[in-house]
């Protein structure tokens, strides 16, 4: 009850101060946000990472492969199998264009 009693004051703490903070803040965080995600170098780092997820999530398949039941492992190949016109899939059928 305690916890319950925290969160709900943390909750409307955290609404007051946000309404307060009123419209013009909340803009000015979202254009911030979109700029960081917008910088060549995020993107860089973000795409290298999720390569680097892709690889390791392949190599995880292949040393579990055999230990996964059927149904996964065809949900994988035919995601692999799979073919986006004018987009390249990865395993988990997000586009890596």
């Amino acid at each position: 009850m305690r916890y319950r009693l925290t969160f709900l004051a943390g909750l409307a703490l955290g609404y007051v101060l946000g309404t307060k903070a009123g419209r013009e803040r909340y803009e000015q965080l979202k254009k911030s946000a979109r700029q960081i995600a917008q910088n060549p170098a995020v993107r860089n780092t973000a795409e290298t990472a999720a390569q680097q997820g892709r690889v390791y999530a392949g190599k995880a398949f292949h040393t579990v492969g055999d230990r996964i039941p059927e149904s996964v492992a065809h949900r994988v190949r035919s995601l692999r199998e799979r073919n986006g016109h004018g987009t390249r899939e990865d395993d988990w059928g997000t586009s890596t264009t």
